[in-house]
């Protein structure tokens, strides 16, 4: 891959799709990965800005991501193809498994 400033990571079941930019926007690669590679890809990566939309699983392959030194930032779904783009505050671990024990207890209350 050439001199990216930011990579496009879309994230899905099985397998992924990363899109990296140059500073102008213009597209340098377009990529497949199957989720096991995922982590071996981004390790030997030099560290950028990597931009993910926020899902179940967002928050947990941004903690992934840092750990290599990558600055992620997470994007809500409405706006990731606006051009006024916003972006979600990270939430920590702590943070992230409260918000799971409210929902699984409003489901057991139905």
């Amino acid at each position: 891959m050439g001199k990216v400033a930011a990579i496009d990571l879309d994230i899905a079941k099985q397998a992924f799709q990363v899109y990296g930019v140059k500073g102008g926007g213009a597209i340098v690669s377009r990529r497949r990965l199957r989720r096991d590679d995922v982590v071996g890809f981004f390790k030997a990566l030099p560290p950028c800005l990597i931009g993910i939309e926020v899902c179940a699983t967002g928050h947990r392959w941004a903690w992934v991501l840092m750990a290599f030194g990558h600055e992620v930032q997470l994007m809500p779904a409405s706006y990731v193809k606006r051009p006024t783009m916003r972006f979600v505050p990270m939430k920590t671990e702590e943070q992230q498994s409260v918000l799971m024990l409210h929902r699984v207890s409003s489901f057991t209350t139905l």
